[in-house]
């Protein structure tokens, strides 16, 4: 990995970081909620695949909602300004 990388890493990480910071809670899609029902053998993946057949256009009607810790969006905000500040610090690519 040479500068260009952790200088790209860097800012992915620390905008993530902004957003979580910014951001209060996340609603799931149906599908999205679904999907990880089926995933982890919640009890509603197992009704909603029994009633599937009989009504196909049926979409999943409930959602998730998850909040991020509040940790999460600091420690994103500051390994992202460590590996922007890392990469100002190595020598150019080619130089």
């Amino acid at each position: 990995m040479n500068r260009n990388h952790y200088y790209m890493l860097g800012l992915v990480l620390f905008f993530l970081g902004v957003e979580f910071r910014l951001v209060d809670s996340m609603t799931l899609s149906g599908e999205v909620t679904a999907f990880l029902a089926r995933q982890t053998g919640h009890p509603i993946a197992a009704v909603s695949s029994v009633t599937q057949p009989f009504m196909p256009e049926q979409k999943p009607i409930l959602t998730k909602s998850v909040r991020p810790p509040e940790w999460l969006g600091w420690s994103l905000l500051s390994i992202g300004s460590v590996l922007i500040l890392h990469s100002w610090g190595m020598p150019k690519p080619g130089g």
